[in-house]
């Protein structure tokens, strides 16, 4: 009996696969989408939305900003790649101004990589300190052709070049920090609206910065606005003298 009711079954089943087959045809003859398979569905719908990852920098947040630029700072850590012939080549990246490093310094900052966390915490002090004086700031292009950040004061807003964002850390602390030194210089002219004026702050610039007026940026602006742009980039590095200034001047 088992073997005889075998064979009515699959044919069955056969028959209701062909007639699955043949609606599935006509459904789509005339223009009916065919039945998609639920779990094939769920899973597109999943891949279709974008995670935080997906938007642009200008949406990004502080916490967020925070967390790309530690992301970022771990192309400063040197590599080691061992070489067919069985020796070790190392590379790292330099800023301008920082001497070249000994094999021994390399191995140094492999085995404690530097975290930045220091920059990163000036980051959230200074933003913090702009935004309670009633700052801006954005991650977008420059009003300015080449330059990293500006201020603009009729519209209270900082403007930062998203590439700055994936130079790490120390690169975005100063240049956030230069813009929050012009913020106290509008200050300094008398409201957070005003034409920057100079604070009278130490202007000797560091070597590397010693061109950095002569940039075609920079080239046809008037001796004030270059006395403004000394005074910030002499005092950039000094990621106190930013937040000092605002509380001196803003508030």
């Amino acid at each position: 009996m088992l073997m005889n009711r075998f064979p009515i079954k699959a044919m069955l089943g056969l028959v209701l696969l062909l007639t699955a087959a043949l609606l599935s045809l006509k459904q789509q003859s005339k223009g009916i989408p065919p039945l998609a398979d639920p779990a094939a569905k769920i899973t597109s719908e999943a891949h279709s939305k974008p995670g935080p990852s997906w938007r642009r920098p200008d949406q990004f947040d502080r916490s967020e900003i925070l967390e790309q630029l530690a992301l970022a700072d771990r192309q400063w850590v040197p590599k080691a790649e061992l070489l067919a012939n069985g020796s070790t080549r190392f590379s790292y990246k330099r800023r301008a101004g920082e001497p070249s490093l000994s094999i021994d310094q390399i191995k140094g900052l492999m085995r404690h990589p530097p975290t930045f966390s220091m920059e990163r915490q000036s980051i959230s002090s200074i933003w913090l300190i702009l935004e309670r004086a009633g700052v801006d700031i954005h991650l977008a292009q420059p009003r300015k052709e080449g330059a990293a950040g500006e201020w603009d004061p009729k519209v209270k807003t900082i403007r930062i070049q998203p590439e700055v964002l994936g130079k790490g850390s120390k690169e975005f602390a100063r240049v956030l920090n230069h813009e929050a030194i012009h913020v106290a210089q509008s200050c300094k002219g008398g409201s957070l609206t005003a034409y920057p004026e100079v604070i009278g702050l130490p202007n000797n610039l560091p070597r590397e910065l010693e061109f950095v007026l002569e940039k075609p940026q920079y080239r046809n602006t008037s001796l004030q606005a270059k006395s403004l742009e000394r005074e910030a980039f002499a005092n950039q590095a000094d990621l106190e003298s930013g937040p000092s200034l605002l509380r001196t001047y803003c508030f």
